[in-house]
Formats: structure tokens, sequence, C-alpha cells
């Protein structure tokens, strides 16, 4: 089975309109059947410093929303696009996230959106926060694997955010639960000596769970981690390292996906413990 795969990044901005209009330049390249993947927070925009949410416009957060719910649609693609959301927003898409008594007092989250072709949403909530986002941004609980339908048929992914890339046991859970497809989405930037760093842990990503790994990142002049699509066995199969506008278009050929390192696994020795989410 085939996927065609767009992978975009673009400098993300505080203005929703102005990340909109560039969100949709990038769609009006996209062709149906497309699996496209934008940057975390591609939409209402993102920084580690969290005072921008207080400028947010959560109705006008949600209308972008819903717009590019319709345009997954009329273009028949399914598209991954990075909001951050007050949980307690009611509206047309709204997340629900699961909140501990430590988290009753958070009212954002930051969430990857999936919209597809016949109009389904999916939601995947940051489970591993940053530290500067604790106590403010509410932390999903688990990790779902979306099955998702191509020309060619169905597949599953999974979906991780910026830090998260530091903790191959949520990949490789993931992997165990059927995922065949990774998308990252990041928003990392400001200190590019740590971009080989952060490849590398993507790169690994790939390898060790034998998957695809596509990563998308805010387009800046010093970005954290390139914008990076990933084979099964390791190998780059696209890389934009660019403060612009950029696209990496990609064929997924999930006939390479394999679990011949999974299989090998010393369970009696070492094992994730737990049960896939119903």
């Amino acid at each position: 089975m085939i996927i065609q795969a767009v992978v975009a990044q673009f400098p993300v901005s505080f203005s929703i309109p102005e990340n909109m209009d560039r969100i949709l330049s990038i769609l009006a390249q996209t062709v149906p059947g497309d699996l496209v993947l934008l940057p975390e927070g591609s939409l209402s925009g993102y920084s580690d410093d969290l005072s921008f949410l207080k400028d947010i416009n959560p109705h006008e957060v949600q209308e972008g929303l819903s717009r590019l719910q319709d345009e997954a649609v009329r273009r028949k693609i399914n598209l991954w696009v990075g909001a951050c959301v007050r949980d307690d927003m009611p509206g047309k898409i709204s997340p629900r996230p699961h909140k501990t008594r430590a988290a009753r007092d958070e009212n954002w989250v930051n969430a990857a959106y999936g919209f597809t072709p016949d109009g389904e949403t999916h939601i995947y909530h940051k489970i591993n926060l940053a530290t500067h986002e604790r106590g403010v941004f509410c932390a999903g609980s688990d990790l779902p694997v979306f099955e998702l339908t191509a020309p060619e048929g169905k597949f599953r992914m999974g979906v991780q955010m910026c830090r998260e890339l530091r903790f191959p046991e949520q990949w490789g859970w993931m992997a165990r639960c059927g995922a065949q497809v990774f998308l990252h989405l990041n928003n990392a930037v400001g200190d590019d000596t740590q971009q080989p760093v952060w490849k590398s842990h993507l790169v690994s990503r790939a390898a060790e769970t034998q998957r695809f790994v596509l990563s998308a990142n805010n387009a800046a002049p010093q970005q954290v981690c390139p914008t990076l699509a990933v084979a099964p066995d390791g190998q780059v199969a696209g890389e934009i390292v660019s403060s612009e506008l950029g696209i990496l278009r990609v064929e997924l050929d999930l006939s390479r996906v394999s679990n011949w390192y999974l299989d090998q696994c010393r369970c009696d020795v070492a094992a994730i413990q737990g049960k896939p989410a119903a």
C-alpha cells in the first residue's frame, strides 16, 4: 500500500488569520488522497513564553479548525494541524481531555487535530508536557492509534508532539498497538546547536520501530530540529532546514513497515506494562 504524504513548514505567527492564509496556500498544492502534516500550534501560534495564550481568541481558533475540517473534506485529504485550545470552550470541535485532580485548574490543551476526507475529527492531546507547559496546559492521558483511509485502503498511525521524541517507550507502545506511520508535530526553535541531536532522535524512533516518521517544525532562523521524513530503515527521505515556507512530498510504501526488531525484544527481561486503550 502506498500513501502520498505532504510534510509542510512555515513561519508560525501569533496571528490566526496569517497562519490560516499560509496553511491554505499549502493545501492548494495538495491532491486528493494526500496525508498532510503541519507543525505544533500551526493554527493558534505557539511559544515557550506562554503569555501568548492570553491573546488567543478561542472563537477564532474554533472557526479556523472548522474551516480546516471543511477543507479536508473538500480536498479529500487527511489533514493534521496543531492548535492550543481552551478545553472549556464550547463549539463544533472541542477537545475534552481527562483531568486529574492536580490538573483541575488548567484551562488549555496542546492538541493535534486530524481531519479526514469523510468529515471525521481525530484529536491527540500532548501527554508529556514540557516543564514550562505544566500548570497551564492539561496533559493528555492516552496514546491512541488512529485508523485512516487512503485511496488504496486503511492504515494506522500514531501522533507525537515536540519533546515527545525523547520518550521512545511511547513510540514503541503505539507501534505494538499497530501504528504504521508516526506524525510528529513540532515547534522547536531558538537553539540550532541541538539540531543534530533532535534529528538523531527521530531517526532512532523510525529505525527502532521500523515505521515511517514524518515531522513538521516551525520555520525559523534557528530550528532546533529539521522538518523531516524518515523511512523505516532509518534513512532520511527528505529534510528542510529553513526559515521559509517549505514542503516535502514523500511516498510511504507501507510494505516496508516491519515488526522484525519489535518481535525480538526480550520481554522476559524488560517489557512495557499495560494494554491498548479501548
